[in-house]
């Protein structure tokens, strides 16, 4: 699963700086639009962004047992109906999030400086902007201790994934990480959207199929074909990269199930809308279920998590095996790494 350990600062609204004129140049003469024009154009964009379906798929509602025998935390099986909503068909991108950001200024949580007063014994001159990385380690290593594999790193968010020495060029079509629970909730509110709650997602990913090992099925590799892009060879050591992918593979790289939506098992893992308590589904209503009021999770208590969902390109049956049918993850919410992401959905009746 995702990095759990705390890595930015508390959910804050960011700063907003000024704005700035857009200058239309023609000829030897700069125009400059009325606020009362610029305001109009902003209002239009909103109102096609609300409006688009563009890369989302109809997902039919309906009723399915939802949850695994496999896990603590994913039982009961238990019947959830869901209403119709529209899924991107795949992870939000780099090049989707950069658009956001261009539009509004928005500063990452990764990116905002850090609050001595949330790191009690920190030296100040750690406290510098940065997220967890996964690093492993160049020797073979015992699995109970996740901090051998995951180094916080300065400089480390949704522009530089791994590290200041890091970029995306040529990776417009990756799907963004680096970025918090606020950060996927922001840009899904910008784009006339929201974060899907956790039934809405394992119904997608389900998309028909009951009880199975994986959402694709129950082999691992059906026709001897990754369909998925999670970790190879000994975790976290040694990445034999069968399935052609060190880290995120650019979105649509594997087949789409069903629903016609990609990347639903590993990849990056995805936000969820649901707060996190695994005791959730032993009183989970049966009509569009939104997750518990509050926060509890026994590994940390006191640290408010929410809800991920299909796993990453960590994933292994050696360690992580969070990418199967039915499973949970779970992250503290102001925390990113480099193997979380998020899509986004909006309900159907909107149209």
């Amino acid at each position: 699963m995702a990095f759990i350990s705390k890595t930015g600062i508390p959910a804050k609204k960011p700063a907003h700086s000024p704005q700035k004129s857009i200058a239309l140049c023609g000829g030897s003469t700069c125009k400059v639009p009325s606020r009362a024009v610029a305001l109009r154009t902003s209002l239009i964009s909103a109102v096609s962004r609300e409006q688009s379906t563009a890369d989302m798929v109809l997902i039919k509602g309906t009723s399915f047992q939802m949850g695994s025998t496999e896990f603590s935390d994913a039982k009961p099986i238990h019947a959830v109906t869901v209403t119709s909503f529209w899924m991107d068909t795949h992870e939000v991108t780099n090049a989707q999030f950069e658009a956001f950001v261009n539009a509004t200024g928005y500063r990452t949580v990764a990116e905002r400086p850090l609050n001595p007063a949330d790191y009690p014994g920190v030296p100040a001159d750690k406290l510098v902007p940065g997220s967890a990385v996964f690093t492993p380690p160049s020797q073979p290593v015992s699995r109970q201790n996740p901090l051998q594999w995951w180094q916080y790193v300065a400089g480390a968010n949704w522009r530089h994934p791994q590290g200041p020495q890091s970029n995306l060029v040529g990776k417009g079509n990756e799907p963004v990480v680096q970025v918090c629970y606020e950060d996927a909730a922001a840009y899904a509110k910008w784009a006339g959207k929201r974060l899907p709650t956790e039934a809405e997602w394992e119904f997608a990913a389900r998309s028909g199929r009951k009880n199975t090992t994986y959402y694709w099925g129950n082999n691992l590799k059906p026709n001897g074909k990754w369909v998925a892009n999670i970790f190879q060879g000994s975790f976290p050591t040694n990445n034999t990269l069968d399935d052609g992918f060190r880290t995120a593979a650019p979105v649509k790289t594997f087949p789409a199930n069903p629903n016609g939506l990609y990347d639903m098992d590993g990849n990056v893992w995805e936000w969820c809308s649901d707060l996190y308590r695994p005791d959730y589904y032993q009183k989970s209503p049966i009509a569009n279920p939104k997750g518990p009021n509050d926060s509890f999770d026994p590994d940390e208590p006191g640290t408010v998590k929410h809800v991920q969902r299909g796993g990453s390109f960590l994933c292994s049956d050696q360690y992580c095996i969070r990418y199967k049918a039915g499973s949970r993850g779970k992250g503290e919410t102001s925390s990113a790494s480099n193997n979380l992401g998020f899509r986004c959905v909006r309900t159907a009746n909107k149209f």
